[in-house]
């Protein structure tokens, strides 16, 4: 019997549970779930979890619990990021989780969480020798690691994810230019020490881990009327201006747009809008001239940690 591992990626919008097999090429997936929790929708700037949300996440909680008993899972971790870390009722929501699935949830820094998903994206096979830069963007935070296929850098977590620039910048919808201009300036102040790093250690090729740049590739493949799994890739490369364009769109559409838009699934139909902004931030302020997608992350981090 080969042994079993369950990861929990436990993020602000998203409760992520992988349950895999070592194999010989990394590893077999044996179930991979994902419930859109929104743990931070309502309170994520105020520090707590509101009532609605905190339920929501401890029912996901319970119905994981119930997957990995069924499947014979040898060993466990539960890695929770951004949201839990920030919310003063973090610490209850833990408890209870630990009281009614005897799981027991880990708090990580932005720090860990960086190097977690810098392994999972190494993983994935997507680094070479010549050095990029992956960003994740979450619901609560957003990592930025300056990295080769060997070495990180340069590496930080920013409190500056989604759904925080959502409550702060896109009230009304579509978001208006002001706002665009208004969220841009917060992101030209925020991000003084990543702009220094890029200074230090240029890069030319950006990574974008999971998220909203999975959305991009499905997005832009269907509109060609390809047939698109995300489960069947690691890694795809855009063409720059096909990205620009969509990216474009996105920031331009109404909620009703992005509604109708298979494309985009549920959790992102809102946040998908700043996360836009600033990833096309990004991109022209540290003249990106090559984008990669990766499906790997956090999760996939912690299991090949948990691996080995």
């Amino acid at each position: 019997m080969n042994n079993r591992y369950a990861v929990m990626d436990l993020g602000t919008n998203t409760f992520h549970l992988l349950i895999a097999e070592a194999g010989t090429l990394g590893f077999n997936e044996i179930v991979h779930e994902e419930e859109a929790v929104k743990l931070g929708e309502g309170g994520i700037n105020k520090g707590s979890i509101v009532p609605a949300a905190f339920e929501r996440g401890i029912k996901t909680m319970e119905r994981f619990g119930g997957l990995i008993k069924n499947n014979n899972v040898q060993q466990v971790r539960a890695i929770a990021t951004s949201a839990l870390r920030s919310a003063a009722n973090g610490g209850d929501f833990i408890r209870q989780v630990k009281e009614k699935t005897g799981i027991g949830i880990e708090i990580i820094n932005g720090d860990q969480e960086a190097a977690f998903i810098y392994k999972g994206v190494k993983a994935s096979g997507c680094l070479t020798k010549q050095r990029s830069i992956i960003v994740d963007i979450g619901g609560g935070s957003v990592e930025f690691i300056i990295c080769d296929d060997s070495t990180v850098y340069w590496k930080q977590s920013f409190e500056i994810g989604a759904a925080r620039l959502m409550d702060k910048f896109h009230r009304t919808d579509p978001i208006p230019p002001e706002s665009i201009t208004a969220l841009n300036l917060y992101l030209q102040d925020q991000l003084q020490s990543l702009f220094e790093a890029v200074k230090k250690f240029p890069v030319h090729t950006l990574v974008g881990s999971s998220g909203s740049f999975e959305s991009y590739t499905g997005l832009i493949e269907t509109a060609k009327g390809h047939a698109f799994d995300l489960k069947t890739i690691k890694s795809y490369e855009f063409n720059m201006d096909e990205l620009l364009a969509l990216i474009e769109q996105v920031v331009l559409s109404t909620h009703q747009e992005r509604i109708e838009n298979p494309g985009i699934i549920p959790v992102r139909k809102d946040m998908i809008v700043t996360a836009s902004i600033l990833a096309r931030f990004i991109l022209e302020k540290l003249k990106i001239s090559k984008v990669m997608m990766t499906t790997h992350s956090l999760k996939e981090g912690v299991l090949a940690a948990m691996m080995g």
